[in-house]
């Protein structure tokens, strides 16, 4: 079976620390259960997440739906935002685990990315190398979603044109954004041999879109 790899990329800097990461851990296990309940989803969907603050780590390797659990992600209680060392990573991790097709065999889908931040990268030098060569690898879609009012959606127009903005950092909002999620890569798991391209559904009301 081709596997559809969904990438995420999560902002757990200090900012994140309290109710905002409680917040996520309640979103990422909603996401799961949604994505759990479609059958295309549980045939398809194999998922990494990738967590970044003073420190990148892979929080979650590439692993099938099926068989995730996940541990409580946590924050430090300050320090910097380091995007562009997860960009960095999840460069690497898409050059070492999706499989491409040849013509003896069929690889994986495209993968798809989604980035959520509630600041401007720290490490701005490195950011903007990994932003300009992360549009040139290989992903379906790459989502990013600004949350709070310190989002700055300047940084995430450099990584892609599909973004979106959380006003509120509380749970119904987190919650309401990972079911946007999980209905992307619903779409995607669906579309998975007829189309590369992905159709966003519409976003719920916490959401806005950027244009």
């Amino acid at each position: 079976m081709r596997r559809l790899p969904v990438y995420l990329l999560l902002d757990t800097s200090g900012s994140m620390n309290g109710e905002p990461i409680q917040a996520v851990n309640v979103g990422l296990q909603s996401l799961l259960s949604s994505l759990r309940s479609d059958p295309h989803a549980l045939d398809t969907v194999y998922i990494s997440i990738i967590t970044f603050d003073k420190e990148v780590k892979e929080f979650l390797p590439l692993t099938e739906l099926a068989d995730i659990q996940l541990e409580e992600a946590t924050c430090p209680k300050s320090g910097p935002t380091h995007l562009g060392g997860a960009l960095e990573m999840v460069i690497d991790k898409l050059k070492n685990e999706v499989k491409l097709s040849t013509k003896d065999q069929k690889g994986d889908w495209m993968p798809l990315l989604f980035i959520m931040t509630d600041g401007k990268p720290s490490d701005s030098q490195k950011f903007k190398e990994m932003a300009n060569q992360i549009q040139n690898e290989n992903f379906g879609s790459i989502i990013a979603c600004g949350a709070g009012p310190k989002a700055k959606e300047e940084y995430l127009k450099m990584i892609t044109n599909n973004i979106t903005l959380l006003d509120h950092m509380d749970s119904a909002s987190f919650e309401a954004y990972f079911k946007w999620v999980s209905d992307i890569v619903n779409q995607g798991s669906k579309s998975a041999g007829v189309s590369d391209e992905i159709d966003l559904p519409p976003a719920p009301k916490e959401l806005n879109i950027v244009i």
